[in-house]
């Protein structure tokens, strides 16, 4: 299966749109060189737009599609309805799964597990919610990436609103369908957070 050049980079700046009113969530992705290489879009059909008025969204279903930037999907994301830390799925740009991923419930430090479609252990995203400090680690245990919202003045004139982090993957890490699972995690976790909460 070919990869999307999307996920051969290492360094993904996630960037939020803001809107008035809105119902879904939407961010921009750019490289580490200021280029806009992608988009993160919720989807969300009108009988839930209306329900989400009235009902906690956590409990809702929640599609997220990672599109290239002429609108082709990447990947997607996806939970049905749930009560209670359900399982997510991965899809390719296929529409077909690629892995899933496991919530696990820790006081303010949220885990993701993140397994292949054989249920083995591909890597967990575990951090510090409110300090917005994350570590990708490897089915090993060793650090395989960071999400975080320290920026250091890097492409600091790209983003203009609050909901901004990066995402950085170490160099080497296979360029195949356990990358897409991770990166797919790891660029939309500002999301899955805010629809699990």
């Amino acid at each position: 299966m070919a990869i999307s050049p999307f996920f051969e980079n290492n360094d993904y700046f996630i960037d939020e749109k803001v809107a008035f009113l809105k119902f879904t969530n939407a961010y921009k992705v750019y490289n580490s060189g200021g280029e806009q290489i992608g988009a993160i879009q919720e989807t969300m059909h009108g009988g839930l737009k209306l329900l989400s008025l009235f009902v906690n969204k956590a409990f809702f279903p929640f599609k997220l599609n990672i599109l290239d930037t002429e609108g082709k999907v990447l990947a997607t994301i996806k939970r049905g309805w749930t009560f209670f830390m359900s399982k997510i799925q991965v899809l390719n740009a296929e529409g077909s799964p690629v892995a899933s991923i496991k919530q696990q419930f820790k006081l303010f430090k949220p885990t993701f597990h993140i397994f292949d479609m054989g249920e083995r252990p591909l890597a967990s995203i575990t951090g510090d919610w409110k300090a917005w400090n994350f570590t990708i680690t490897d089915a090993g245990g060793s650090q395989i990436g960071t999400i975080t919202k320290k920026w250091n003045g890097i492409l600091k004139e790209a983003f203009t609103t609050a909901d901004k982090y990066i995402v950085s993957i170490k160099p080497g890490v296979a360029e195949d369908s356990g990358k897409i699972a991770i990166v797919a995690t790891a660029i939309t976790i500002d999301m899955v957070l805010k629809e699990s909460k």
